[in-house]
């Protein structure tokens, strides 16, 4: 079970925040990067996508453009802010194409792939306009 978002910290030592209520983001569908031992995937980092880092992912087998309604997952368009995978963002940032991220949101276990530096050179204000709220 995930830590409530009480008790998680985001990467700055504060109190996670949401990420995105719309589209409904997070490995348990509760709108923050929470995590836990069953999120393999680490879905720990608060991005706003953009086309480059959608267009990335898709090449690497990673589709997050194309609806699994399934999995409860609608499909990103840019600007959509969604919890993604610690290391796919790293494997985006390692080709230039890293999405903006929101570090208030970003919870503190994605520091264990990521350097906080990294996150802060592609942070945005948690505020900063997007499709979802």
């Amino acid at each position: 079970m995930s830590q409530s978002r009480s008790q998680a910290k985001n990467v700055l030592g504060g109190p996670l925040q949401p990420c995105s209520f719309r589209p409904l983001t997070g490995f348990y569908r509760n709108g923050c990067c929470d995590t836990g031992p069953e999120d393999y995937g680490l879905h720990t980092v608060c991005c706003q996508v953009t086309a480059e880092f959608l267009a990335h992912q898709r090449s690497i087998g990673n589709d997050l453009i194309t609806p699994v309604p399934f999995y409860g997952f609608p499909g990103l368009k840019p600007g959509d802010r969604w919890c993604v995978c610690v290391t796919r963002w790293k494997q985006s940032l390692e080709a230039g194409v890293a999405c903006p991220v929101i570090l208030e949101a970003t919870h503190i276990h994605a520091l264990e792939y990521v350097d906080l530096e990294d996150l802060q050179r592609h942070a945005i204000p948690i505020d900063s306009p997007h499709n979802g709220s």
